[in-house]
């Protein structure tokens, strides 16, 4: 019995954290004249719309995140000039600012009745629009491009940093002047990290709700919303849902082929910082296009935004709910904790299972898993409604939907689903740098089982630990798409507080909640530049 029951747990894990994606496919064996009516109005009004503005943003986010990614990697691994070694962590910074926060800064600072279009019109006696929309696709293109090229710098850099120097330097030896160098060595070597990158930032820009709700923009996963929601069709919602998952699936095997080629790129050769390999130093105008390069993504990514939010935080102090306010961190902070805490025992669970026994289930369940991340938000809560309403349609009399969608339990489920990856892949981490041969000398001495995971592999994997229930806890504090449905009743945490007073226009009550959520997404970036900076 003992023998199937790890198997059984593993496939049962498995099924419970892959349900979204089994239960949209299963939505299509319910393809009838009814269905098909559906997709065809769909075809024939808003599909379009929704595919020509999804495919409009993610090439211009790819093509921005792309440019500046590349631009601040290239800057601070090839050349020396000063504040460099202020700007390798300062350009990390945008990944505090959840990107529907930026969007909402931008907003209230740029719109029609901002201050900056009244102070003009005062000052220089105009009248009209001063100021192209900020609430349209250019908008969300700003807005995604400077909060989401740290994926590609982070990743750039890395590259670059474990070759480019070597070779930057051969090719000054034979000649080849500083352009092309930079053409014909630097931007091939990085190019699979970019790819990879981008990949990355597009999954991102294809999960956000917030942004594309708040700026009134037809993508994919605000048409879900719509169709859940506001029509009411459940049908509709599962055929966007699907053909949303089939672009995060292109995208994501786009990112693993970009990471083999990037690893096989890297591993070879390990003389970086040799001494007649250094950064070119820059003086005079090239330093100073250089600090330009660093300062302005930012500034625009994290320093204006944070400025933006702050004027109506100052301007309405006296206003402020704090007795709200306490009330949406303690739901936020016991949701995150309570979704770290499990996302991080399961996690620790593969990872040991994968460890001890690393035979195809394991690796099948590990790899699916690691898939949920990738999942956005709007097509796990589509997932896990669909079940419910196939449940309650069999069996009115049955408590599912309450325990779904007025608990904690759907939300949780929901992190689980799609956080559970980002544990993991922390501990994997944690876990690659425990030599094999400590387990085989604890298993010859007779610590075996679940004695060698408390032992030997805890005391190692302390730091990992924290590590993943972190970064689970940042990521669940700044989820909105799934937050936004599935949590209970009388619970509304800072992300959904955020996007409920910006969508009413009440910046300045939005200002709080939305500070605070880019106070706690800076301490994994703090965490994360120290990490970088160490040798």
């Amino acid at each position: 019995m003992l023998r199937w029951l790890a198997p059984a747990l593993l496939i049962l894990l498995a099924l419970l954290l892959t349900l979204p994606v089994l239960s949209l496919g299963a939505s299509w064996f319910e393809f009838d004249a009814a269905a098909r009516d559906v997709l065809s109005q769909m075809a024939q009004t808003v599909l379009p719309e929704y595919a020509l503005t999804t495919l409009v943003l993610c090439v211009s986010v790819a093509i921005g995140v792309a440019v500046v990614g590349m631009a601040t990697a290239s800057a601070v691994t090839l050349f020396d000039f000063p504040g460099r070694r202020f700007f390798e962590w300062a350009l990390l910074l945008p990944l505090a600012m959840p990107a529907y926060v930026v969007a909402y800064a931008y907003t209230d600072f740029l719109q029609f009745s901002g201050p900056l279009q009244v102070g003009l019109r005062e000052t220089f006696g105009l009248s009209g629009r001063l100021l192209p929309e900020v609430r349209s696709t250019p908008g969300a293109v700003w807005v995604f491009t400077f909060s989401l090229y740290p994926y590609v710098y982070l990743l750039a850099r890395t590259a670059l940093a474990e070759r480019a120097a070597q070779l930057m330097e051969a090719a000054r030896l034979l000649g080849a002047p500083l352009a092309r160098r930079i053409r014909e060595v630097a931007l091939p070597l990085a190019r699979p990290a970019v790819a990879a990158g981008v990949a990355l930032a597009l999954m991102e820009t294809l999960a956000d709700f917030g942004v594309a709700s708040y700026f009134g923009i037809q993508t994919f996963t605000a048409g879900v919303y719509k169709a859940w929601l506001a029509m009411d069709n459940r049908m509709a919602a599962a055929q966007l849902a699907t053909m949303l998952l089939a672009l995060v699936a292109l995208l994501l095997w786009l990112e693993h082929r970009a990471q083999r080629r990037l690893r096989f790129a890297t591993l070879r050769g390990q003389r970086a910082g040799s001494a007649e390999a250094q950064p070119t130093r820059l003086q005079g105008g090239r330093a100073v296009c250089a600090v330009l390069v660093c300062v302005l993504p930012i500034a625009f990514g994290f320093v204006l935004p944070v400025l933006f939010m702050l004027r109506p935080l100052i301007g309405g102090w006296d206003d402020l709910p704090w007795t709200s306010f306490l009330q949406w961190s303690r739901s936020s902070v016991w949701l995150a904790s309570l979704a770290a805490a499990l996302t991080t025992a399961i996690a620790l669970a593969l990872a040991f299972a994968l460890r001890a026994r690393p035979g195809r289930l394991t690796r099948g369940v590990v790899q699916l898993v690691s898939l949920g991340y990738a999942v956005p938000g709007a097509v796990i809560v589509v997932g896990l409604l669909l079940p419910v309403g196939w449940v309650q349609s069999l069996w009115p009399e049955a408590s599912v939907g309450y325990w779904v969608t007025a608990t904690a339990l759907g939300i949780v489920w929901a992190y689980l689903v799609r956080f559970t990856a980002v544990a993991l892949q922390s501990l994997q981490s944690g876990y690659a740098r425990i030599p094999a041969s400590l387990d085989d000398s604890a298993r010859m001495l007779g610590t075996t089982g679940l004695g060698l995971a408390a032992r030997v592999h805890w005391p190692l994997l302390k730091r990992s630990t924290a590590a993943a229930a972190l970064l689970v806890f940042v990521d669940v504090m700044k989820e909105l798409p799934a937050t936004l449905v599935l949590r209970p009743f009388n619970s509304d945490t800072l992300a959904v507080v955020t996007y409920q007073l910006a969508r009413d226009e009440r910046l300045g009550e939005a200002a709080l909640p939305a500070l605070t959520l880019v106070l706690v997404g800076l301490v994994p970036v703090i965490l994360l530049s120290r990490t970088l900076r160490a040798r």
